[in-house]
């Protein structure tokens, strides 16, 4: 094997085959390439039979390319290597032997729907009320408790009180009916797999024989559960090779154990380091800048990023006022940038979901093209939806659509056969379902339904009498507290479900900033939704090219030429739990880390003196990461210099083949009126027929003869005035 491609600490990385390896790789240093060298090497220069090879990923898309790329080194199917995720290396195993623990051999495997139907059953019999104990948090009690390996007993035991006692008996009725169902959950798979092979030393033997080479990718992302197994598998030839980064540990909210791969060699004493410091993908600037703040943590594996590329372009650093000019800011370079990089090799990161919402308005606003990752865009959320359905019910109750949605949202006992019957008198009489409702006592509609339908009614009715004289924040603030949907979300005190009432929060901004430019009128509602239907339209971008949006977290793995970091303030990056936990700082660091060394030539970190987010406006001060950057990385120095918004004297250096031509009309100059004719690169005819705003927030809603209307930023829009 041609092994004359490879650096130096890759090449020894392939070669060091015997005895316990931790590969420490860096961002970008080409790990993936090795690891397949290395299991490469393994078959093919020293023979091993491809049933003796274990190689663990986290994803299925990982361990399907990574059997690809081996297969096509060694010009021969790897069809006996075993390469796959934890829990899909554990199924097999269990299929095969899971009867010793007493369950069939045909086990079934429960989704999250099943296990919450069994939560329920519990609490039923228990005469329990499901609003009190949210099925799941006691799913995610069991679920941690199973990653600890902590049985029923071991939990029933270490209970400290309510609700921990009271959870602790739940997961033993659990287990109990999984148990009589010979079924099993998605965290079952490795803590049944560990517990088979402590009560069967001989089926642990089988496996410790068949699998003498074992690999670990992203061995920093392993919880205990994962590192006991891996443990056990290894614990007879040591032949194991970890692969990670403890500067990309970013996921101990998922229950990651960092402490996995830095006790490594207290685990192992024998085994080799080897650090793949040298860098593929990034200039010199960028590393330097992430080598620094990284430099920061006490709790990392040292290693310094270094790369044969030049400096690069320095790093550039925005001050705006708000996230409203944070976000024009960030448009203006998207658009100076695109004569010589294409929109796909651009991408924007934020510590919460909750900020890319300034950010999505602009780029509808100006036309340009994104996608998101690893999260819902802000308009298409469930609670979002779901609310502008109530603001469209309230301002036109005839809307079907809008009162399909929240008739039983949040649920009030009102079901599909209900709703069907509304329907179906509506499709005959004409009505709508507004309209049926009303007449629900002569349609076949049992009484109690009859009673929630009109207390329904009566809300809706109430809460247009409301809206009369109320501004859009006042009346969102009724309809959450009309319906109790912030209440159920409360109560349901998850991950997932304070997540939805951040995004409601962060809704309060959208209609704040609305409510400082328009007097409560009867017309207000109706102009409210009229300006998001603008806002939110998305038909003009492909769902496939564009910026990318997504969270720090979204990006691992990931890598553009083109990175914007947003909102690198005290309180949002790092985010306020660092007050009270170093670790949690540390951690915070490792995912500026991570966001940083995405970047290949262009970085740009942005932040805003002031910032609306969940509905209120903070002023923090500057992210303690940006001051850990050494000032002659950055454009200008100092950090401090706000950059002018309005003058358009931000501009970036433009570097490399040009891949994507646009043009870009500039029209800082130009004076907008309604009546002007106008023509849209894209578009193609229109004629304004509002404008609104000034400087770069200037606004213009345009009815194009083919598109309709559109409402579009009149500085980065590609219009031009038609004579």
């Amino acid at each position: 094997m041609d092994l004359n491609t490879m650096n130096k600490e890759q090449k020894r990385a392939i070669e060091t085959t015997e005895g316990p390896l931790l590969i420490m790789a860096g961002a970008g240093s080409g790990k993936t390439r090795v690891l397949t060298h290395r299991v490469a090497y393994l078959l093919e220069e020293k023979d091993v039979p491809a049933g003796n090879i274990l190689a663990i990923t986290f994803t299925n898309k990982a361990a399907r390319e990574m059997r690809e790329r081996v297969t096509a080194l060694i010009n021969e199917g790897a069809r006996d290597m075993w390469v796959s995720t934890f829990h899909a290396m554990c199924v097999r195993i269990l299929r095969s032997s899971i009867n010793y623990l007493g369950y069939e051999n045909s086990f079934s495997i429960l989704d999250p729907t099943d296990q919450k139907s069994v939560v329920k059953d519990i609490l039923k019999r228990r005469n329990l009320d499901v609003k009190q104990h949210n099925p799941r948090n006691i799913i995610g009690f069991i679920s941690d408790k199973k990653n600890q390996l902590i049985g029923p007993k071991e939990s029933m035991e270490a209970a400290a009180g309510y609700p921990d006692t009271l959870y602790s008996e739940m997961y033993h009725d659990y287990q109990q009916i999984l148990y009589r169902n010979s079924a099993l959950d998605f965290d079952d798979l490795i803590m049944l797999t560990i517990e088979l092979f402590d009560k069967e030393p001989k089926v642990l033997e089988y496996y410790q024989n068949r699998f003498q080479y074992i690999h670990v990718d992203e061995y920093q992302d392993t919880n205990h559960a994962q590192y006991q197994l891996i443990a056990k598998l290894a614990g007879k030839y040591k032949n194991i090779c970890v692969v990670g980064d403890s500067d990309q540990s970013i996921y101990k909210f998922r229950g990651a154990d960092i402490t996995n791969i830095l006790n490594f060699e207290d685990d192992y004493p024998d085994a080799a380091v080897i650090k793949l410091e040298q860098n593929y993908r990034s200039s010199r600037n960028i590393l330097d800048a992430a080598n620094a703040v990284i430099d920061n943590n006490t709790e990392r594996k040292p290693k310094n990023l270094r790369t044969g590329r030049d400096g690069g372009p320095k790093i550039q650093s925005i001050v705006s006022d708000s996230e409203r000019d944070e976000a024009q800011a960030v448009i203006r370079n998207i658009l100076d940038l695109s004569d010589g990089q294409s929109y796909n090799d651009m991408a924007i990161l934020y510590r919460t979901n909750a900020q890319s919402r300034a950010i999505e308005d602009a780029l509808v606003k100006s036309n340009v093209p994104y996608r998101m990752v690893g999260g819902m865009k802000f308009y298409d959320r469930m609670e979002i939806k779901d609310l502008m359905s109530y603001l469209k019910v309230i301002q036109n109750p005839n809307d079907d659509i809008a009162f399909e949605r929240i008739i039983n949202v949040p649920k009030r006992g009102i079901g599909p056969k209900t709703v069907d019957k509304l329907k179906e008198h509506g499709q005959r009489t004409g009505a709508s379902i507004y309209g049926a409702i009303k007449e629900a006592d002569f349609i076949g509609i049992s009484k109690n339904a009859v009673v929630k339908l009109m207390n329904l009614n009566d809300m809706v009715e109430n809460l247009q009498e409301k809206s009369k004289y109320m501004s859009v924040t006042e009346l969102v603030d009724e309809i959450l507290g009309d319906t109790g949907y912030v209440d159920l979300l409360e109560k349901e005190d998850s991950l997932e479900s304070r997540s939805r009432i951040e995004n409601l929060e962060e809704f309060r901004t959208v209609t704040r900033e609305f409510d400082k430019e328009n007097d409560i009128s009867d017309e207000l509602l109706f102009s409210f939704l009229s300006d998001m239907a603008l806002v939110s339209d998305q038909d003009n971008v492909e769902d496939d090219a564009g910026v990318t949006l997504m969270t720090m977290h979204a990006s691992k793995g990931l890598e553009f030429k083109v990175i914007f970091i947003v909102g690198l303030e005290e309180g949002i990056f790092p985010s306020r739990r660092v007050m009270f936990d170093d670790k949690e700082l540390e951690e915070e660091r490792r995912l500026m880390y991570v966001a940083l060394t995405r970047a290949e030539e262009h970085l740009i970190l942005s932040r805003a003196d002031s910032r609306m987010i969940y509905g209120k406006t903070e002023t923090n001060m500057k992210s303690r990461f940006l001051a850990e950057i050494p000032e002659e990385l950055v454009e200008g120095g100092a950090q401090e210099e706000p950059v002018p918004i309005a003058s358009g004297s931000f501009t970036m250096k433009k570097r490399g083949p040009k891949k994507q031509s646009r043009v870009v009309s500039d029209n800082r100059d130009v004076s907008f009126s309604v009546g002007d004719k106008v023509e849209h690169k894209k578009f193609g005819d229109g004629i304004i027929s509002n404008v609104q705003g000034e400087g770069d927030g200037q606004e213009l809603d345009i009815i194009f003869t083919k598109e309709g209307v559109k409402r579009l930023l009149a500085n980065f829009a590609p219009i031009s005035k038609k004579e």
